[in-house]
């Protein structure tokens, strides 16, 4: 449980990062694909063994790492420009929400995952919670021609979700060795993938490269390297399946920048935050017992 804790404590301050680049207009994709360098360097400081290329070429989960370095950046992308057509909350309520995707796919596929009734539960109260978190109104409208967009944030997300349990769960037994040789490689592709969509807008609207996009990439790219450590980290905890984590720690999310966008950013929480958040900590307590 101590790694989900620590999960969440990062992710909270990659949103609080997050709010910077927006603060110090701060080019996104640009912070980003600094980030995710910055991250492979951290990988990379971290390695208990000697590696050749094609040891990372020829490993069993190099199509894990590629996939998800990918998705990584691209529905980055997408939430970004879903933000800018149909709003924050639609967008955010789509990526959190996403969590449907791992959580079944997990259930499929490892027979080991146990999913009681109260869980289930608890599961339907997570998803509420979210939903009410995220939005203001507790209503959700936007233009339907960008369904699409919506619909790409919500399965992106997930199938990058599902794909890094399908490792977690996959090669337990490497992991103790290779986990920093997959995480160098994964941000490496990320990163590969960042400067290829960077170079195609850079042609279209002629974009220059920002010093502070260095810095706060950086500054980032730390805590985003430790992150998916600790998430890797409890995906793998003899005590808790999978199926659990991921609702855990999205809960855990919501709950927590709520609190702390309240208090740093003086954010101001509807009766229908309140409620889901509430929901929130419910589902947090059936899951933890």
């Amino acid at each position: 449980m101590i790694n989900i804790v620590y999960t969440i404590l990062l992710f909270n301050i990659l949103i609080i990062v997050f709010k910077m680049f927006k603060k110090y207009k701060v080019d996104n994709l640009q912070g980003l694909i600094v980030n995710y360098l910055t991250a492979a360097i951290c990988s990379y400081f971290f390695l208990e063994q000697d590696f050749l290329l094609d040891d990372i070429l020829q490993s069993d989960w190099i199509y894990h790492a590629i996939i998800i370095g990918s998705l990584f950046i691209i529905v980055f992308n997408f939430y970004a420009f879903g933000i800018q057509k149909v709003g924050i909350a639609v967008t955010t309520v789509a990526n959190k929400m996403s969590l449907i995707i791992p959580v079944c796919a997990a259930l499929i596929l490892y027979p080991n995952e146990e999913f009681t009734s109260l869980k289930g539960i608890a599961f339907i109260l997570a998803l509420v919670g979210i939903y009410l978190s995220s939005t203001k109104s507790g209503k959700l409208s936007f233009d339907k021609k960008y369904l699409w967009l919506i619909i790409l944030v919500f399965v992106g997300q997930g199938i990058s979700d599902a794909i890094f349990n399908d490792f977690a769960q996959s090669f337990k037994e490497v992991l103790e060795k290779e986990s920093y040789l997959f995480f160098m490689t994964l941000f490496f592709f990320a990163s590969i993938s960042g400067i290829l969509i960077l170079s195609g807008k850079s042609i279209i609207s002629n974009n220059t490269l920002q010093l502070k996009s260095l810095f706060w990439g950086i500054i980032f790219g730390i805590p985003n390297f430790f992150s998916l450590v600790f998430f890797l980290k409890a995906l793998n905890d003899p005590e808790l399946s999978s199926s659990i984590v991921f609702p855990l720690v999205s809960m855990g999310v919501i709950v927590s920048s709520s609190i702390i966008g309240m208090i740093l950013f003086k954010e101001k929480l509807s009766k229908n935050n309140w409620i889901g958040i509430l929901l929130s900590i419910c589902a947090i307590y059936i899951f933890s017992i």
